[in-house]
């Protein structure tokens, strides 16, 4: 808005105010109660000697008397008579009226202004409101016809606010978007090559990654407009609107040609078409053809990229992942030990950090830790040291905001019974022996019986380096160790609680996953089970369509129900070999609560420890084609309520 339109603006609301004052102070003010007397008994007083003095204001004279000061008020007819005439001609002896002090005032004008005014003020107010109703009816209308208008940002690169020197533990996607910026930059390059504009680039990579970090290090990069909008800015309840706006989007980033467009979310419009309730009349559907038919009809010469962000590409419409429309897919992954490393050294810019202080051992400690995560994890520290009116962030900070983000705040007013504290405490010794005492199982970093989150206590197991490939044998270890906890109760109390609830579920998915994923079962041969399916519409897996039998359902069943039994038959046969060791364990663990990684390794100085076996050497070239990732399994905190 304008000056002059702030200008206009304010005149008519200026206008309605004083209409509204004015028609307050004519209607609901109480009018002066005047002592009016007729002028012959202002002549009759001043005859009589009791006037002091005469005021004249136009045609209305205010009488002063002698005594007590009183006033009354009276009128003469004519304006232009004098009141010493008036007087006379009513008989009053030139010696009374020149006794009396008689004083002109000159009459204002403002009177019968503001009368006028008070006479046309119910009409000067209806016409104000009726301007004012016009004015917002015109504005309304403006505001519909620029409901089909894009919602995009528009920012400029002569400000960059992130850069890629922001962005650290993605180095092969900011390689390949660097291109593009320089693509950009200097199109006659490529072009000179035979090379083309790559027209899309999607980002996938799980939720906190980087990827709108990303996309704005590109905005800060590139030097020239970048338009931002998110996808669920298309579609409104409206038909058509959002169609409009990406026909409103792609026109403008034409004009502004060469440019960045980035959508965040496109998962919002570009779903499956015809897995929604609405069929293809959808409005979500009619944004998407309107998206696949405006990249698809740039110009040659026409220098606009869109890069779009997704964490579910499994749900992309196929016509929009094909080459012409996105013709790049960058994968943003968790990062490994070094991209955490820098990704922490980047966070902590600009605080105050301790000489104590190591990197590597923070990222070795915060394996499956997305970029997000980290940033959280430096600005808990960053809290906690405020807390403890420390000057700068500690090792000892980040390490207790590690387990903050992974198990909770920690609860030390939650009250437990001894009976109650004692059985945490085998229970978690269960879990850490089981897991020192076979050779697969990560080391363990930390014990404790204090609550963090839902859990009564956690046993927290770290590996020593980043793994993307799981073997069976360590599938076997980790299920014994998940039981190391119910075992022990068993032994211990003759009694199971419900503190195992977590660890039989996490164990039970595990076991299916070795039968119907992995193929890990003898029985059942290398094959998978079962297809997961889900409704688009609801972004979510919500059944399982069954590819085989009820005999072979039975059988996984068996299957399952078998590995978790040896698991945890073997988790029993340990906890009772080592007895005393669990024993020891437990009783630390109710005198001090906690037991780091370091003392729980010193207490098995006498126990050697297991080392796994080491793969045989490869004698033939491995087979072509791609290799799974192994799935991340978070430290294992348990016992959770029931």
């Amino acid at each position: 808005m304008n000056s002059n339109q702030w200008l206009r603006n304010g005149l008519i609301y200026l206008l309605i105010l004083v209409a509204v004052v004015a028609l307050f102070f004519q209607f609901f003010q109480q009018p002066k109660q005047l002592n009016m007397i007729p002028i012959s008994k202002v002549a009759q007083s001043v005859q009589a000697g009791t006037v002091k003095r005469i005021t004249s204001n136009g045609t209305t004279l205010t009488v002063t008397y002698k005594e007590g000061g009183a006033s009354e008020t009276a009128t003469k007819s004519n304006r232009d008579i004098s009141v010493e005439e008036t007087l006379k001609n009513l008989g009053v002896s030139a010696d009374k009226i020149s006794a009396v002090d008689i004083v002109y005032e000159n009459p204002t004008q403002w009177g019968d202004i503001i009368g006028l005014l008070s006479a046309f003020l119910p009409l000067i107010f209806v016409g104000a409101l009726f301007f004012f109703l016009m004015r917002q009816a015109q504005s309304g209308n403006n505001q519909a016809m620029a409901f089909g208008k894009s919602r995009a940002r528009m920012f400029s690169g002569d400000k960059p606010t992130v850069t890629f020197a922001d962005v650290a533990g993605v180095d092969e996607a900011k390689a390949e978007l660097a291109e593009v910026v320089e693509f950009l930059k200097e199109p006659d390059k490529f072009t000179s090559l035979g090379a083309r504009i790559p027209k899309g680039v999607l980002l996938v990579g799980p939720p906190g990654t980087g990827k709108t970090l990303l996309a704005r290090a590109v905005a800060g990069e590139a030097n020239v407009p970048f338009f931002s909008i998110s996808g669920s800015e298309f579609v409104e309840m409206f038909v058509g609107v959002g169609a409009s706006r990406v026909r409103d989007l792609f026109d403008q980033a034409k004009r502004n040609s060469p440019c960045i467009v980035f959508v965040d979310e496109i998962d919002a419009v570009g779903r499956h078409r015809g897995a929604g309730l609405g069929g293809s009349h959808d409005e979500r559907e009619q944004t998407l053809n309107q998206i696949l038919v405006e990249m698809d009809g740039f110009d040659t010469d026409t220098n606009v990229i869109i890069v779009a962000a997704t964490n579910r590409p499994d749900i992309l419409d196929p016509a929009l992942l094909r080459p012409g429309r996105f013709d790049r897919r960058v994968v943003l992954d968790r990062p490994d030990l070094n991209g955490r490393k820098q990704i922490l050294q980047v966070h902590v810019k600009g605080k105050p950090v301790g000489e104590d202080v190591d990197y590597g051992a923070v990222a070795k400690q915060t394996p499956g830790f997305s970029g997000a995560d980290i940033e959280n994890l430096v600005n808990e520290a960053a809290i906690l040291a405020a807390r403890r009116n420390k000057k700068a962030i500690g090792m000892s900070e980040l390490q207790d905001s590690i387990e903050k983000v992974i198990a909770g705040p920690e609860r030390k007013s939650r009250l437990i019974s001894e009976e109650e504290k004692r059985i945490v405490a085998y229970h978690e010794a269960g879990h850490a022996l089981v897991m020192r005492m076979l050779p697969n199982c990560d080391r363990v970093h930390k014990i404790s019986i204090i609550s963090r989150g839902m859990a009564m206590g956690y046993t927290m197991n770290l590996p020593e380096d980043d793994r993307y490939l799981q073997r069976k044998s360590k599938f076997i270890d980790d299920l014994a160790g998940l039981l190391g906890g119910r075992a022990a109760e068993e032994i211990v109390f003759q009694d199971v609680t419900t503190g195992a609830s977590n660890d039989l579920e996490r164990a039970t998915d595990l076991a299916r996953a070795m039968v119907t994923r992995y193929g890990m079962s003898e029985k059942l041969g290398p094959r998978t089970f079962g297809n997961r399916e889900e409704l688009v519409f609801l972004g979510r897996e919500i059944s399982e369509q069954r590819n085989y039998s009820e005999e072979v359902a039975e059988q996984i069943d068996d299957e399952v129900k078998r590995i978790i039994s040896n698991a945890f038959a073997k988790a029993k046969e340990l906890l009772t070999t080592y007895r005393e060791k669990l024993d020891a364990i437990a009783g630390r663990l109710i005198h001090e609560e906690t037991i780091e990684g370091v003392e729980f390794e010193a207490m098995f100085s006498d126990v050697p420890a297991p080392r796994p076996a080491k793969a045989p050497a490869a004698n033939e070239p491995a087979p072509r084609g791609g290799t799974a990732e192994a799935p991340r399994l978070a430290p294992r905190t348990a016992p959770s309520p029931a």
